[in-house]
């Protein structure tokens, strides 16, 4: 890629294009990127500079021309004001570890169906049942995020869609 821009050196939207530069030359020029994408080229310097914040529409193309499917989950978790509040920004890892990071969420997954069906089977839970649905509550955030980052891996690796 040509000269580094260093006062988007940390925007995640830059680093994913300089990235996609190392395969795709197109890329690495701010103008002919903007043209893939279908947007402006003053409208991407200025979502590489921080100054404005992209549409989701854009955050997608970006997603798709970069071959980063974790843009929009990154997005969706930092700047999207309904995703800040649901979404877990993942980080993907290398394929092994990510399957050791699954396969060790899932590991307990017996004791944890065993805990949910004697905590729901009176429809009630308890006060004194509290600290175990948490601790359902927080194994199943952690194969939630396991899972969506395996997933992004995929799409990014190996062209699998998302369903």
């Amino acid at each position: 890629m040509g000269k580094k821009a260093t006062k988007a050196a940390d925007n995640m939207y830059y680093l994913a294009r300089s990235e996609a530069a190392q395969n795709d030359t197109d890329l690495s020029s701010r103008e002919k990127a903007a043209e893939i994408i279908g947007i402006d080229r003053t409208r991407l310097a200025r979502i590489e500079l921080d100054t404005i914040a992209p549409y989701p529409e854009e955050v997608k193309a970006m997603a798709e021309v970069y071959n980063t499917p974790e843009l929009c989950n990154s997005y969706c978790a930092r700047e999207c004001p309904i995703g800040k509040t649901s979404v877990k920004e993942v980080t993907i890892d290398d394929f092994d570890r990510l399957a050791l990071k699954v396969l060790g969420s899932l590991k307990d997954i017996d004791s944890l169906r065993t805990s949910l069906i004697a905590i729901s089977e009176d429809g009630i839970i308890e006060e004194s049942e509290r600290p175990a649905f948490q601790e359902i509550l927080d194994s199943l955030e952690k194969i939630s995020t396991n899972a969506k980052a395996l997933q992004l891996w995929a799409m990014k690796n190996i062209r699998l869609r998302s369903e």
